[in-house]
C-alpha cells in the first residue's frame, strides 16, 4: 500500500512538472475576457494566461479584432510575473512562423535580400516578417574595421534602405536573437558564382577583369562576379618579387584562363601569356657558351638575376654572395646552359669583362668592416 501511495505521488509530481509552462512555450486557448488592461485566456492549466494591452498594440491593425470565445495561439513570456500572473503574448506567438522560416533558411544555407530599416553603433537592423534581425558590423563586407565610431555610423546610415543580401547564421527564439550576415552571403554567392563560371569557361579563353586584392603569392582578379588567381609566376616573364610592382588594386587587366579546378572551385589566370614569350623568341638566338650583354635585374638568395637585352632572364649562381654587383649594372655574361622549355638559363660572368669580374670578387678581398686585406 505504501509503495502504491509513493508511486501515485511521484506520478502527480511528474505531471505537475510537465504542465508547468516555460518561457517560449507555444500554447493554445480560448479568450474568456477582454478589458482595457488586456485579454485573459483559458489555457487548460491551473492558471489562465494574461495578455497585456501593450502586446495588443504591437499587433497590426488588421489583427486586433479579438472577441471572447476566439481560439488563439500564445507564447509564454513570463511563467510567473511579480503579481503571480502567467504572462503570454499573442504577437510573439504569431511570430513563431517567422522563427520557423528563419530556422529553415539557416538550415538550407539560403541567401535572401532585404532593406535594413535602421542601424545602431553595432550594426544594421533588418525586418524579417514580424521580427527584427541584426547584422553585426563585423558581418558587413564593405565596412572597414578601422573606422572610428562617427565614420562607422555614417557608413551604416548610408546602408539603410539599400537592398542587401544576407544569410541567417543564428536563431534563438527564447532569447529573441536573430543574427544575419551579409559577409557570408557575399562569400557564398561568389563561391556559387565561381562554380557556375568554371562550367562556362574554357582554358585558353581571354577575359577582362578587375584586380580586387594582392597577396604575396599573386593577384586576385574579378572576371564577372568570380575571382580568379594570377599566381606570381604568371604575372610576368621576368621574375617578380612583389605583385604590387606589376598590377594594382582596381586596375583593369586582360588575362588568359589557364586552369579550371571544379573540385576545389579555383580559376587560374595568367597575365604574362598574353605577352610575347621571350623564351620562345630566344630559341634560335641564344646558344650555350655564347657571350651576351645584360642588366642586373635583382639580387636573390640563389644568386644574381640578369635580364638579357631582347631576351629572357638568367641566373648567375653566387654561393658566396653577389659581391658588389647591384641592380641596374650592365654586365657581359656567358651562357652556361639554356633550357627554354623549363624557362631556365644559367649564366656566368664573362672573364673578358674584367670590371664585372673584379666587382664579383671584391667581397673576397675585404674584411667585414670593408677594409682591404
Amino acid at each position: 500500500m505504501a509503495d502504491t501511495q509513493e508511486s501515485l505521488e511521484a506520478l502527480l509530481s511528474h505531471t505537475n512538472l510537465i504542465s508547468e509552462p516555460q518561457r517560449g512555450d507555444l500554447l493554445r486557448g480560448f479568450v474568456i475576457s477582454i478589458d482595457e488592461n488586456g485579454v485573459v485566456i483559458d489555457l487548460g492549466l491551473k492558471r489562465d494566461g494574461v495578455v497585456m494591452d501593450t502586446d495588443l498594440i504591437a499587433l497590426p491593425s488588421s489583427e486586433t479584432d479579438i472577441k471572447v470565445g476566439d481560439e488563439l495561439s500564445v507564447m509564454v513570456v513570463d511563467p510567473v510575473d511579480r503579481d503571480g500572473n502567467l504572462l503570454v503574448s499573442i504577437a510573439q506567438a504569431r511570430e513563431s512562423d517567422d522563427w520557423l522560416e528563419a530556422h529553415r533558411l539557416m538550415d538550407s544555407d539560403a541567401i535572401i535580400e532585404a532593406e535594413p530599416c535602421d542601424y545602431n553603433r553595432g550594426g544594421l537592423i533588418v525586418p524579417f516578417g514580424r521580427l527584427r534581425g541584426f547584422i553585426p558590423a563585423s558581418h558587413i563586407s564593405d565596412l572597414p574595421r578601422w573606422l572610428d565610431e562617427d565614420k562607422r555610423a555614417d557608413s551604416l546610415k548610408r546602408m539603410v534602405g539599400r537592398k542587401i543580401p544576407f544569410k541567417v547564421i543564428e536563431v534563438d527564439q527564447r532569447r529573441r536573437r536573430l543574427v544575419l550576415s551579409e559577409r557570408k552571403a557575399i562569400r557564398q554567392w561568389r563561391h556559387e558564382r565561381k562554380a557556375q563560371m568554371i562550367k562556362q569557361l574554357k582554358e585558353g579563353e581571354v577575359r577582362k577583369g578587375i584586380v580586387t586584392s594582392l597577396r604575396e603569392f599573386g593577384a586576385f582578379v574579378d572576371i564577372g562576379g568570380a575571382d580568379g588567381l594570377i599566381h606570381i609566376s604568371e604575372l610576368s616573364w621576368s621574375r617578380v618579387e612583389d605583385p604590387a610592382h606589376v598590377v594594382s588594386i582596381g586596375q583593369e587587366v586582360e588575362i588568359q584562363v589557364i586552369h579550371l579546378d571544379d573540385e576545389r572551385n579555383r580559376i587560374g589566370l595568367s597575365l604574362k601569356r598574353l605577352q610575347p614569350n621571350p623564351w620562345k623568341d630566344a630559341v634560335d638566338r641564344i646558344l650555350t657558351d655564347q657571350v651576351v650583354e645584360g642588366t642586373v635585374s635583382h639580387l636573390a638568395a640563389a644568386g644574381v638575376y640578369v635580364q638579357l637585352q631582347d631576351g629572357p632572364e638568367g641566373l648567375i649562381r653566387t654561393p658566396d654572395g653577389p659581391g658588389s654587383l647591384r641592380s641596374g649594372l650592365v654586365v657581359k655574361v656567358r651562357v652556361r646552359s639554356f633550357d627554354p622549355e623549363r624557362e631556365r638559363m644559367d649564366l656566368e660572368l664573362f672573364e673578358g669583362d674584367q670590371e664585372s669580374v673584379q666587382l664579383m670578387n671584391s667581397i673576397d678581398c675585404m674584411d667585414e668592416g670593408g677594409t682591404n686585406l
